[in-house]
């Protein structure tokens, strides 16, 4: 039997590496996934550039915050790049009602079809993401100051005196905390508001809502603005948490969209609840458990090798793999949302 220090440290291990950054990338997942909830659910169409649109958001707060920085200004031990972010959320709006104006609402015009509009977004992904490349380039950047800890690995290990250290990054803290509050914030919008009941009646029933006399251009405009707001806030807690890479944004299609499948498409509950399911399934999949089992089996039952289920390099594949059997075993979702 391992002592009890022992599962302790076993505990700690599993905190430190699997549910902090499962809990932080997967908050992260749920706000991206929460826009393209909105965006299917009020604008009905699957918006395939939500993850360049989150890379252009936080090119613009990075160039804001090397600004901020070159004159001087930060936010001491926090990023400054919480100081950018209002101005890159009014950059992100800006750029997606362009968007809507000269490229979707064309086709809400015509009365197009959803997969016209989807592939639209798909066109939209690419410019986008041929924008981002061009402003900041391919490279990976690292735009996170202050301190980089809330707390470290060694000063946990002193406080408590196990073998094994929890430390919480300021990224992971700042991305928890923003979240809980802004997701407060979008469901009481929804249901609390006069505009944001409109949204859903909207949502629910096009003809009826605009015989009730709700503008649908108001609608629209004002979907388009929570859906910067999310996407900025996402992009950039992704980035202070793993750096500003242009090509790992336009990877997060798969498990955003993912998390808006597995949750329920058109739910927004679902798309944050699928956001968790993503990042766990990921974290906890490919953690290598060597040290784990060492610490709770005997010496002889002690594995040699990593104790993977699969491989890092396969954590994309897992999104894939998800989505496909929540599509064949469970299309609505776990929220019981829209069939594709």
């Amino acid at each position: 039997m391992p002592e009890f220090t022992d599962i302790l440290n076993a505990i700690v291990l599993l905190l430190n590496f699997v549910f902090m950054p499962a809990l932080s990338y997967g908050s992260q997942l749920a706000l991206g996934a929460l826009a393209v909830t909105l965006v299917y659910a009020v604008l009905r169409f699957a918006n395939f550039a939500q993850g360049d649109t989150m890379a252009f958001s936080t090119v613009a707060t990075i160039l804001i915050t090397w600004l901020l920085q070159k004159l001087g200004i930060t936010l001491g031990f926090m990023p400054t790049a919480l100081l950018a972010l209002p101005f890159a959320i009014i950059a992100c709006l800006i750029y997606v009602l362009l968007v809507d104006k000269f490229v979707y609402n064309y086709y809400r015009k015509q009365n197009s079809k959803p997969i016209t509009i989807v592939m639209a977004s798909v066109g939209v992904m690419f410019v986008t993401g041929g924008l981002v490349r061009f402003i900041l380039g391919p490279e990976h950047h690292i735009f996170a100051d202050g301190a980089r800890f809330i707390i470290t690995a060694r000063e946990f290990k002193t406080m408590t005196g196990l073998a094994e250290g929890l430390a919480i990054k300021t990224s992971q803290f700042l991305t928890i905390t923003i979240v809980i509050l802004l997701v407060c914030f979008v469901f009481y919008f929804l249901q609390k508001t006069k505009t944001g009941k409109a949204m859903r009646a909207y949502a629910d029933n096009k003809d009826l809502a605009l015989l009730s006399g709700i503008d649908p251009e108001k609608v629209v405009r004002v979907t388009w603005m929570l859906v910067a707001v999310l996407t900025t806030i996402a992009g950039v807690l992704y980035g202070l948490d793993k750096g500003f890479m242009a090509n790992s944004y336009h990877q997060l299609l798969l498990p955003v969209f993912a998390a808006v499948i597995v949750g329920g498409i058109g739910s927004p509950m679902g798309a944050i609840v699928g956001g968790f399911v993503i990042s766990f399934s990921e974290m906890i999949l490919t953690y290598a458990y060597k040290k784990f089992l060492i610490y709770l089996l005997p010496e002889v039952l002690q594995p040699d090798s990593l104790a993977q289920f699969l491989g890092t390099e396969y954590k994309v594949a897992i999104s894939f793999v998800i989505l496909v059997i929540v599509l064949l075993l469970r299309p609505t979702g776990i929220f019981k949302g829209k069939v594709i």
